[in-house]
Formats: structure tokens, sequence, C-alpha cells
């Protein structure tokens, strides 16, 4: 595995203006991105083609859950080998140029929006992909709007052009019909989509001519073409290239790095992540064009600058990466300061002392121990059983982040062990899961500890937390799935009549929150016609919008 250097020199504690500017220094190099989409764009595929371009492995697994071949490298869990789909995030980090990338995979399908949605509250830009066949997705516009909603630049890159699929031009105008951003096209392809030769650069007006390797497992050769010599070896393909950049260029669809900024307008790159088409530019572009860590704002809406203390939150919790030692993740970003292995820092929640000495720098389920690290940066600390998803830490002068947004569920089952031996394991692996936020975990003294029910935002996240619970903690569950469908927020003076009504039951979530589930939204409406008084409040609908 080859990440980042630890020879990165640590700032002078004992020169403050030296240090401020080292930290300042380290924050300007980062470069810290989600990777998102619809299902099946191709997100996996593009992360590992990436990290294929940097150097950092030595080939790419191209195609990941079919018989024969290797996975990608983020997607390590049994489920998303088996299905070809990234169920949880990812993170990867990396140096390339004098740039260290924190690149953050992210699950596609709806039902594991809510994972998605935490890792955008973690990264300073995101790449969408589109399917060039299938343009724009349910999935794809409701990232768009989290990411404008988050203040997020987007890079487009149009996936899949080696495959028939739809005119080059009416992607673009399908992209800022539907999201409001002006696409600027900074390469354009040359031959129509399922015939991709190679791109046009709209800066320089050369071209790239790509060669493919075999299963698109190693890096695809590129060479630089003067535009005669394109249009001598292309043709009519070359040519019909240059005449619909010549109608982008009548349109003024040229970058601007601060419209780009101001979340106006959306970079382009078509490429092809399954055969390496288009990736190094890419890369290039992210390096280029894609911000560093601003200063980040807390809890009360002030900025933290990048050169204060240390400050970092939680944006996800994962266990069951290792085997063999059955530990507990905790990935931060780092807001400000310097990281250092070993230092002790307070927990805000608790505010507790909290000490940092197994931390990791992650690439998929590799990792290797992390001596500093900077603003912009993903760390993963190890056995950080006292963390939960939202928490700060922070050293010095005290800071706390804004939560992080739990999604309103709307599926729900009660989990039962099926071995009644095992229920050590079992209570184990039901917090475990809910401390991730798999599931949140309610009780009730209705059905007891032996019975809490999971409440989801999509169905497929019960079939995660089934196999996990049989693969990571010995202790198989059968689920009976419950007729609710709405879950709002009550208080302890309201529980007992809210509970009294007809198909309603209140439950507490591990965190101490009451919640009310209803069968229906006029069931629910009905409830607060008649008694006005009750406290019933809505959660954050699950929706990515």
């Amino acid at each position: 595995m080859s990440t980042v250097p630890s020879t990165e020199l640590r700032p002078d504690a004992s020169n403050p203006d030296a240090a401020t500017g080292a930290v300042l220094a380290q924050a300007a190099r980062r470069r810290t991105f989600a990777v998102i989409s619809h299902p099946d764009a191709g997100k996996s595929t593009l992360t590992e083609a990436l990290a294929l371009h940097a150097r950092v492995i030595g080939q790419a697994g191209a195609v990941h859950g079919k018989a024969g071949r290797r996975g990608t490298v983020s997607d390590w869990m049994d489920m998303e080998k088996a299905r070809g789909i990234s169920i949880t995030s990812a993170a990867l980090q990396f140096e390339y140029r004098d740039a260290v990338v924190n690149l953050l995979d992210t699950p596609g399908h709806a039902d594991f929006s809510e994972d998605t949605y935490r890792v955008l509250t973690a990264v300073d830009a995101a790449v969408m992909l589109i399917d060039a066949a299938k343009g724009l997705e349910a999935q794809t516009m409701k990232l768009f709007a989290v990411c404008r909603h988050r203040g997020i630049p987007v890079i487009t890159v149009v996936n899949k052009w080696d495959r028939p699929g739809k005119d080059a031009l009416e992607l673009m105008d399908e992209v800022a019909q539907r999201t409001g951003l002006e696409p600027t096209p900074l390469t354009w392809p040359v031959g129509i989509s399922g015939d991709f030769r190679g791109v046009l650069d709209r800066r320089d007006g050369t071209y790239r001519r790509f060669t493919r390797t075999a299963g698109g497992a190693t890096i695809a050769p590129e060479e630089t073409l003067t535009a005669a010599a394109a249009e001598a070896r292309e043709g009519i393909d070359w040519t019909r290239a240059v005449e619909e950049n010549e109608l982008l260029d009548a349109t003024e669809a040229d970058h601007d790095q601060q419209r780009f900024l101001a979340g106006e307008t959306t970079p382009v790159i078509f490429a092809s992540a399954v055969s390496n088409f288009g990736v190094g530019a890419l890369l290039d572009v992210l390096v280029d064009l894609a911000p560093p860590p601003p200063a980040r704002p807390d809890a009360d809406g002030v900025p933290r600058p990048l050169e204060a203390s240390f400050s970092a939150f939680v944006f996800k919790v994962q266990s069951g990466m290792d085997a063999a030692h059955r530990d507990r993740l905790a990935y931060i970003r780092i807001a400000s300061g310097v990281f250092e292995r070993g230092m002790v820092v307070t927990h805000a929640t608790t505010g507790r002392p909290f000490a940092t000495k197994y931390a990791q720098h992650v690439f998929g389920r590799e990792r290797e121990s992390v001596d500093t690290a900077y603003p912009g940066d993903v760390v993963g600390l190890v056995n950080a059983n006292a963390l939960h998803v939202g928490d700060t830490l922070y050293a010095g002068t005290k800071v706390t982040f804004p939560p992080l947004t739990t999604f309103a569920p709307e599926h729900f089952a009660v989990m039962r062990g099926k071995d009644t031996a095992k229920f050590k394991q079992f209570r184990r692996g039901v917090g475990q899961l809910g401390s991730e936020g798999v599931a949140q975990v309610l009780r009730s003294d209705r059905r007891g500890d032996q019975a809490p029910v999971l409440a989801v935002v999509g169905p497929m996240q019960f079939e995660v937390a089934a196999h996990r619970m049989a693969q990571e903690f010995g202790a198989p569950v059968e689920l009976d799935h419950l007729p609710y469908q709405i879950a709002v927020r009550t208080d302890a003076a309201s529980a007992p009549a809210v509970a009294a009504a007809r198909g309603v039951e209140v439950f507490e979530r591990e965190d101490g929150e009451l919640l009310a589930l209803f069968m229906d939204k006029w069931d629910l409406r009905s409830l607060q016609q008649r008694s006005p008084e009750l406290t019933l409040e809505p959660m954050v609908a699950a929706q990515l919008s």
C-alpha cells in the first residue's frame, strides 16, 4: 500500500508564526472530495481508476462482483463483492503531484442515502458521475440538490462513453435544464458514445488519444496530438468534435473558477472509468480546480480558523473491517490545527479526555499508522468505542461542530436472535449497528431488550444488518417487519397519551430521543387534530433534498 508519506515536517510549536504558516501550507495541499452518483454509474470503478492513475495500486479490478475478477479497493464487505454495489462509504488517501488527496467513495443506492449525506458533510468538493446512456437519474438529482444546499462545488464526469448512449450536446442541455448548473466542458469526446477514441482538450485544442489495455486493468496510454494530426488520423470524428466545440465557444461555456466555486457552473470531463480513459485528466482537474479546506463553521455559525488548535468531527463509524481483530473505526475529518498520533484531546459531548494512540490513514480496507495530519485530512481512530457519528474532538480552545442530520426512518422491523444462548453477542451487535448509524435502534418496555426495533431509511439496510449480525457477531437473527411508515419526535410529557392512541407505539432511541411510530400520515394527522397540545415533531425527510 502506498499512501501519504510520514515525513511531512511538523510545525515548530516554539515559533507560532512558523507553525501557523506550516498548517496553512499543508491545508492548501489537501483536496477532499466525494464520488457520488445514481447506483451503477461506476463510482467504485472510478475510485479505483483514480488510485491506479495516482500509482498507489498496481492493477485495477475493473468490474467488481464478477466471478474470477478482483474486487475494487473501496468495496470490501462480502455483500458488496457479491452484489457488485457499494453499500457503505470508504476512504482512500494518497498523494498526487504535490497534493494530498482524500477520496471518499459513497453508496449510490437510495437505501443508504444517509451514509452518503454524512460523507458530504466531510468534503470540500464532489465528483458527480453521470451514465452516458441514462443521463440524470432520480438519485443524481437529489445529490445535486444536497451539494447545492451545502455549497459544495461539483465536477461532473460523463462516464461509460465507451458504450452506446446519448448525444453529448443533449447531455449538456439536460444538465443545464435540470440542475440549474451551467456545464463548462473541459474535454469533449472524439467519437460518438460507444466509439470512444479520445478527447479534444478545450483548454489548448489538442487531441488526447486513448489506447485500450487488457480489461482496463492498467493505465490506458495517452498520446497527445495537434489538431492537424488529429484531423488526419480521425477524419470526420475529429471534425464533428471541433464543430461541437465551436458551438460551446459560441455559448461561452468556458470554465470560470469563481463561478465554479460559487456553485453556478460545473466543469465536465468525458471518461470511461472501466477502460481508464480520461481518468488522468480528472485527477489533474481535481488538483487544479477543487478548493482546499475552508474554515468550517462551528455550532454557532462562527468559522473555525484552519490555524486554530486541533479540532475534528466524526462523520462515520465502521466495524468489521478487520475480521481478525473485530475493531471499530471512527472516521474523523480534521477541521483545524495539527493532529499528532498519541495526543490527548477532549470529547466535546462528554468533556472527557480521549487518547489517540491508534490513529491510521485508511486505504479502503488497508491501513497504516499516521503520525501527523492536517485540516482536510480524514483519519481513522481505532477502537474508538466512546465516539459516535456527529461527535466533536478538540484540543485547546473548546469548539463544537453542528450535529449531523438523522433522517426519518420509513421501514421498521423487530430483530430477535435465533439462538438465545448468544444473547451477549446479539446485544453487542445491535449496539454496534446503532452507534454506526446503520440503523436507529428503538426500544420499549412493551417489547423488551431481546426484541429491539430497527428503524431504517431503506429496506436493504435490513439485509446489511442481518448479514453483519450473523457474520461479524456470530448472532443470526430473524426480522419481523412492522406496519409503521412514519416516525415523529415526541417528549416525555406527551408520550403516555400518544402511546394510548390506536395503532401507535412510542419507543426510546439509544440517544434518549422519544419517537412515535404511526401506520400512515392520516393517523398522525388525526391525532394532531384531536390533541394539538401533544408534541409530535417531524424529523428530517429521508430524501436527499
